[in-house]
């Protein structure tokens, strides 16, 4: 049976982009491949009067719209305003999410979806936009199990003991004997990255000094091939998987991984990073009104303040835990949300009473407390008062002499 396609709001395009994607894991298990989206399409342009312009060809699995080559096609399809049409397999072939869909849709351009028999365009029914956009949720329901289910199986391992991810720096990752991903010590980079743990533990090198030296022994970053920063450094130091231990979205597991470090060598090197944070919180000639009162809702780490231009408060993250890109914040902003939030406080008449009368308590407790501790100073300065007079008695009478 000859199959038809269906147009809606076609326009006389001539010059089209082909796209075609697959990702590997559908490739295997569904017998998708590039070669077969690529002469389908190139047939459909033909039997249609359609030039193809450009191909654009995706082997990837991403479900961000930043994607390599969706992005590229967007790009060009910028750049050359002539091509007002798209040649796809199928929907899920196109989006990957909503995002995607939005981002076409500003285009004034013909979406041809050759295996659905279906051209959209501007003017296109509502009712065939309205199936196509469910057709786009449906794509972006599938990615979103599929991340369910890799989030899932991640978890497991974890609960296993194994690190479901990347391997840090210091380790590397291999096949265990089971056919399981595992991670295993480096042999060059691990010993240097246990001795910066020692290099830090005794208080006497700062981040940037062991930074260096792990420089000098031979670490290097995975993603530049340059020195790894204070940052990273520091990330290192904080991270009890060099223990033995797997940390995974706040819990602790066992793991199965030889540690690189000693769980009494990973403390001490804690209570230095501990003391140095709370020497840089206290450092300072001014108290900030809000400091001490928020955390990085990105990175959970302290806000504090700081004076810009010797007269404008701003707060910024911290970034212990590594860089944060969180911008600054004027104080009057922030002033501005807790005023509000105050606002929002609202007191029944009890414990509107309890509260004035634990503030006339311990204005009472503050007031007897000032009171005591004047008498405390009133008396010292009374008894050395008479001393000195004393002295000076002793001195008219020749007891005590110019040295004394």
């Amino acid at each position: 049976m000859k199959r038809t396609t269906k147009t809606i709001g076609v326009s006389t395009a001539k010059k089209a982009v082909a796209y075609a994607r697959v990702s590997t894991k559908e490739q295997d298990r569904e017998g998708f491949s590039i070669d077969a989206q690529k002469k389908l399409l190139a047939n459909y342009a033909q039997a249609n009067g359609l030039v193809i312009a450009k191909e654009f060809v995706a082997i990837e699995t991403a479900k961000l719209s930043g994607r390599t080559y969706f992005g590229q096609m967007i790009l060009h399809l910028k750049k050359h305003p002539d091509i007002r049409a798209i040649l796809v397999e199928k929907t899920d072939r196109l989006y990957r999410n909503v995002k995607d869909w939005v981002t076409l849709d500003e285009f004034d351009i013909e979406i041809h979806l050759v295996k659905e028999g279906l051209v959209l365009s501007r003017d296109s029914r509502s009712s065939e936009k309205f199936m196509h956009g469910i057709k786009v949720l449906m794509a972006k329901n599938y990615i979103d199990n599929l991340s369910e289910e890799a989030r899932k199986g991640m978890q497991e391992k974890a609960e296993q003991g194994l690190w479901p991810t990347i391997a840090p720096l210091g380790y590397r990752n291999v096949l265990g004997p089971d056919g399981k991903k595992i991670i295993e010590i480096e042999p060059v980079i691990g010993p240097v990255v246990a001795k910066m743990f020692a290099w830090y533990s005794d208080g006497t090198l700062s981040l940037r000094d062991v930074a260096e030296k792990a420089r000098s022994a031979g670490l290097a970053s995975r993603v530049t091939g340059g020195i790894v920063p204070i940052s990273k450094v520091h990330t290192i130091l904080r991270n009890p998987i060099y223990t033995g231990e797997v940390h995974w979205k706040g819990r602790s597991y066992p793991g199965r991984h030889r540690p690189l470090v000693t769980r009494d060598l990973f403390e001490r090197v804690q209570s230095v990073l501990d003391r140095r944070n709370a020497t840089k919180l206290r450092r300072g000639p001014r108290d900030f009104a809000f400091s001490g009162l928020m955390n990085c809702g990105h990175c959970g780490c302290a806000l504090v303040g700081e004076i810009k231009k010797g007269r404008y408060v701003y707060y910024h993250c911290t970034g212990y835990k590594g860089k944060c890109h969180e911008p600054y914040v004027r104080e009057e902003v922030i002033a501005d949300k807790f005023s509000e939030l105050m606002g929002r406080l609202r007191f029944s008449e009890k414990v509107h009473e309890w509260i004035v009368a634990g503030l006339h308590q311990s204005h009472a407790d503050e007031r007897k407390e000032h009171d005591a501790a004047v008498s405390r100073l009133q008396a010292e300065y009374d008894r050395l008062t008479q001393r000195l007079s004393a002295m000076y008695v002793d001195k008219l009478d020749g007891r005590i002499d110019n040295a004394m």
